[in-house]
């Protein structure tokens, strides 16, 4: 299902530059956690470099970093050093 925007979005988004829909709604739904910083990439039609630096432009950071993302790691970093 295409997505129809209203026209009023084009003033608001056409001094973003090229792409702005695409980079604002991958965006929204990597913010929302449904779909992951590579897939919001790859939705905006951006590489991982790109993506992050106009994410920390528009909204300050480029990462989200919940609990249950830092826990998952450290259990993961804790897991792979009792192994070595």
């Amino acid at each position: 299902m295409p997505a129809l925007l209203s026209k009023h979005f084009d003033e608001v988004l056409e001094p973003l530059g090229y792409q702005a829909a695409n980079f604002f709604l991958a965006a929204s739904l990597y913010h929302a956690h449904k779909v992951s910083f590579s897939v919001a990439a790859e939705l905006a039609e951006l590489d991982f470099t790109a993506f992050m630096c106009r994410l920390q432009e528009h909204f300050g950071t480029g990462f989200i970093l919940d609990d249950e993302v830092v826990e998952a790691d450290i259990h993961t970093v804790e897991q792979i050093t009792i192994r070595s």
